[in-house]
């Protein structure tokens, strides 16, 4: 029995930030209800795609929708709209993904949402939230991190921004929008009172700046990668190249990582440079840039074995998911029935999870 056994959802989102959200309800026991069109969630359709059960999904679609049940609605029609409202009557939390303005058109706003079930729980999630000189504007998520700030130091070696390789904003307002909910649902066991959450992704993804745009935010200049600690300035927060091509990575900035790195290289005459200030690191990054390019990937991990200092190999996913800690944590779970899930990070103590099945098309009822 999980956490959120009992709670009825209705979920009309789609894509990523809306499905992340309700599948970590569906993990925890939710009834989620997915009201999707003819034509299904786009994510159905996005190639790679496995078998899970009796059906053929898209990765993208089972691992965000497992454990949900599917329902087709026709949301322009009446008989569309009733069998809305009937799912409304005794639902906890209502979901949307639309831009502002869709769903009042259609006649199920939080005030129609409301009038049906009053202590609704109901959530909208958007790019740049329901008001606002952006609110209409289109954007997934490189858009929303590009105006937000997030794009421009995400660069390259020549200071160009580069295609981010995880949709934080997406992946920031499913979170938000998920805390949002379980705070209203616990309010409202003390109040009564349902809520309305405007969860934008611009919203949602800006805070998780403050520990690299501490400058901009004190009203000063933006900060550069080149020159800021944690986005490529320090030399023990930094990638660097092995003899074979591939890559390594520093990542722990402590000055006693420092230390036992450059006193097994026999180079502690350097430790000054890793306490300058970012940006003032050079001599440093030169020295480990050549020292690093004199091994390959795996002779510096067997190397690094027995120190300790924040060192990691850069993987790609193929090699991650292949690692033996994966299995360790039980991370990447076979479904019943064959496909593969990513477990979900929220797990708790003495009680084993499952991925549930995935809705399928063939199985949707309208």
């Amino acid at each position: 029995m999980g956490k959120l056994t009992g709670i009825k959802v209705v979920d009309l989102s789609q894509f990523l930030p809306g499905p992340m959200m309700t599948v970590m309800m569906a993990d925890q026991g939710a009834e989620v209800i997915k009201v999707e069109p003819a034509a299904g969630d786009p994510a159905r359709d996005q190639a790679p795609f496995d078998t899970y059960g009796d059906a053929e999904h898209s990765v993208w679609f089972a691992n965000l929708n497992r454990g949900k049940s599917s329902v087709v609605l026709d949301l322009k029609s009446e008989e569309g709209k009733a069998d809305l409202r009937a799912l409304i009557a005794d639902a906890d939390v209502f979901v949307e993904g639309f831009r502002p303005g869709v769903m009042a058109r259609l006649g199920f706003d939080y005030d129609a949402v409301k009038s049906v079930k009053p202590d609704i729980v109901y959530c909208s999630i958007s790019a740049f939230g329901q008001d606002g000189a952006l609110a209409h504007h289109p954007a997934h998520d490189m858009a929303v991190q590009a105006l937000a700030g997030f794009l421009a130091v995400n660069d390259g070696a020549d200071g160009a921004p580069v295609v981010p390789g995880a949709a934080s904003a997406d992946m920031a307002a499913g979170l938000t929008a998920l805390s949002a909910v379980l705070m209203a649902l616990v309010g409202r066991d003390r109040s009564g009172e349902g809520a309305y959450i405007d969860c934008a992704m611009f919203d949602s993804i800006l805070p998780w700046c403050t520990h690299t745009a501490g400058s901009a935010i004190a009203g000063g200049d933006s900060p550069s990668s080149a020159a800021q600690r944690s986005l490529g300035g320090a030399a023990f927060y930094q990638v660097y190249e092995t003899l074979d091509g591939l890559h390594v990575a520093l990542g722990g900035r402590e000055i006693k990582f420092a230390r036992n790195l450059l006193t097994a290289l026999d180079r502690l005459d350097l430790l000054p440079f890793a306490e300058a200030p970012a940006g003032e690191q050079g001599a440093l990054i030169d020295f480990l840039r050549g020292t690093f390019a004199r091994k390959t990937r795996s002779q510096w991990v067997e190397w690094f074995a027995d120190k300790d200092v924040a060192f990691s190999p850069v993987l790609n996913f193929r090699e991650a998911l292949d690692e033996p800690h994966i299995a360790e944590r039980g991370l990447w779970v076979d479904s019943e029935g064959g496909g593969k899930h990513i477990a979900p990070a929220i797990r708790f103590a003495g009680e084993e999870w499952h991925p549930a099945a995935v809705p399928s098309k063939n199985n949707k009822a309208s």
